[in-house]
C-alpha cells in the first residue's frame, strides 16, 4: 500500500511504500483525482508561461492520499 501526503501549505507531495519514501516532488499546487483511477501530481512549471504539468501517477486502488495543512 502507497501513502500519499500532499502539504498544501509547502505545496510538496511525498509517497512512501513500507516507510521508503518512492517520490517526492515540491512546487505542486494540486493532486488531481482522475476519473480513470488514479490520483495525478501536477507541477508547476517555472518558465515564462505559468502552466502546470503532470509529473507522476499512482493508482487509488492502493493508494492512501493524506492532505496536510
Amino acid at each position: 500500500m502507497l501513502t500519499l501526503l500532499f502539504n498544501t501549505t509547502t505545496k510538496t507531495v511525498q509517497v512512501t511504500e513500507n516507510t521508503k519514501i518512492i517520490f517526492s516532488c515540491s512546487n505542486v499546487p494540486t493532486v488531481k483525482v482522475k476519473e480513470e483511477g488514479f490520483y495525478e501530481v501536477m507541477k508547476e512549471t517555472t518558465n515564462e508561461e505559468s502552466s502546470r504539468l503532470p509529473v507522476a501517477r499512482f493508482p487509488i486502488q492502493n493508494t492512501i492520499m493524506l492532505i496536510e495543512k
